[in-house]
């Protein structure tokens, strides 16, 4: 569950990180009226999606009259496919160095990763590939955990020293405990920034592991009675579904079973030139009207011209998949290409079933790609 700036800063906030004073607006009227009391702000879309600050979602006002004026200029926008409905209304603030903060859940030593950068205000991603070695990384040890001297040791290592050293220490353990206690799979401030009066997250990002919501349960509620739009509407209703989906930006719609596979079906997609319009994960043990339910979304997906299918059987048995293809494709109705992809238990049946309805299948992944790409040059 992706969280907006200022859910997320509410929750930053309660556990003593310091973020700028504002409010959530939903007018320009209201605009004006917060903008009349903290004097320059700062108006900040609230949307779900990254890059905001380049799309316009983010400007600045000197005066009340100006917040009117931004504030009526983005509410009833679009932002990357997504309205602007709210906006964050918070004070400017002056500032002397900014950092990127964020902690992580790093795969590969199976831990959190705690990095930290005096790049702040950029994408960390950019940095990592240009300048990687502006990036201080810790490892957390999941059974030690995060102690005060490694948090002094990587804001040491940032140039800080003194006060402010263990100033910026604080932050980044209780940061740290956000990410822990709200089993968060990405926890970020950026920037950073360094007032006279200490550290301010001046941006804020919060990712929940959908599996830990349980744990959670009033954030959930919170979430639904404040209409939360932390999901594109394609993306809420997958997940009223019960789907496990993510949209992206391209036109060819991605079904597979399990993340990894799912993945490295975007990857290949990729490789041959295509671009994905989606991730869609069917999961283990899915059943015939699970993947009618999957295909036939993303196959109504308007942009989606063509959709790739990509399994491998194991608890999903190949023959329930086909079936599930069969009654989709007969759902929907759509004349849209439909490349598959079947291997594992019961694929001889599950191709028979297919190809007695006029639907080829393919042997490997790298042929299913290609030839769903191809499909893609007269659509």
């Amino acid at each position: 569950m992706k969280l907006l700036e200022h859910q997320a800063k509410k929750i930053f906030l309660d556990y003593g990180i310091r973020i700028p004073r504002g409010e959530l607006v939903d007018s320009a009227i209201k605009a004006r009226e917060v903008a009349n009391g903290l004097g320059a702000v700062a108006i900040k879309a609230q949307l779900p999606v990254g890059g905001r600050g380049k799309a316009g979602g983010i400007q600045f006002a000197d005066s009340s009259d100006d917040a009117e004026m931004v504030a009526r200029g983005l509410l009833g926008t679009e932002i990357r496919g997504v309205e602007v409905k709210r906006l964050l209304v918070e004070e400017k603030l002056d500032f002397s160095d900014e950092l990127y903060l964020g902690v992580v859940v790093d795969r590969r030593s199976r831990s959190y990763m705690v990095l930290a950068s005096r790049e702040g205000g950029v994408d960390i991603e950019e940095v990592a590939s240009t300048t990687p070695e502006r990036i201080v990384r810790h490892a957390v040890d999941p059974v030690f955990g995060l102690r005060d001297y490694h948090c002094r040791r990587v804001a040491g290592l940032l140039g800080y020293s003194g006060k402010e050293m263990f100033s910026l220490a604080s932050v980044i353990e209780r940061l740290y405990r956000v990410a822990w206690e709200m089993d968060a799979e990405l926890t970020e401030i950026n920037p950073l920034a360094l007032t006279p009066e200490g550290f301010v997250a001046l941006d804020a990002r919060l990712n929940i592991d959908d599996n830990a919501l349980f744990r959670h349960p009033d954030i959930v509620e919170a979430l639904r009675l404040g209409g939360s739009s932390d999901l594109s509407p394609r993306e809420r209703e997958a997940r009223d579904l019960g789907l496990t989906y993510v949209e992206l930006d391209g036109d060819i719609g991605i079904v597979g079973n399990g993340a990894g596979l799912t993945m490295a079906t975007l990857d290949t997609v990729a490789l041959h030139g295509g671009r994905p319009a989606n991730f869609l994960d069917l999961g283990g043990g899915a059943s015939a009207e699970m993947i009618e339910a999957g295909v036939s979304f993303v196959m109504g997906d308007s942009r989606v011209k063509a959709v790739f299918v990509n399994i491998l059987g194991g608890i999903t048995r190949c023959d329930d998949i086909a079936r599930g293809l069969v009654m989709a494709r007969s759902r929907m109705g759509t004349e849209k290409p439909l490349v598959v992809r079947l291997v594992g238990t019961n694929e001889e049946e599950g191709r028979r079933l297919l190809e007695s309805q006029g639907i080829p299948t393919l042997e490997t992944m790298e042929e299913a790609a290609d030839r769903v790409v191809s499909f893609m040059g007269g659509v």
